[in-house]
């Protein structure tokens, strides 16, 4: 899936906190000045050409609503952060977090924990 604009992150989040929306109703939910609609229509149909929404038809007019969901996303998204700036190593991003002292010591033994019964076999 291609990258988004910060434009496109927004409807998105649209669409993950409010479900199927025609392109009207996303432009009521901003505040005056509000955007056009043929702005927030390329924007929406933006996200559709990139895989991120889909629609489907009704009468004239189309209901649109997200294919990808929003955990499933900041799966993507960390995977390419980690990619891009630490190497491909979730190590290193562990470490930048201790380093930092962001990362206190009792989430670091809840994360092993977690990691330990996820490695175990029945």
């Amino acid at each position: 899936m291609e990258k988004l604009t910060a434009k496109e992150e927004e409807v998105l989040g649209f669409f993950w906190k409010h479900g199927a929306l025609h392109v009207k109703d996303i432009v009521d939910m901003y505040d005056d000045p509000k955007p056009h609609f043929n702005t927030i229509s390329t924007i929406v149909r933006a996200l559709e050409d990139k895989g991120y929404v889909g629609h489907t038809q009704h009468g004239k007019t189309y209901l649109y609503h997200a294919v990808i969901a929003e955990q499933e996303m900041g799966k993507k998204s960390i995977g390419n952060l980690v990619s891009r700036y630490f190497k491909n190593s979730y190590l290193r991003v562990v470490s930048s977090f201790v380093e930092d002292g962001n990362l206190p010591i009792e989430d670091l033994r809840k994360l092993l924990d977690e990691v330990e019964q996820s490695h175990k076999t029945d």
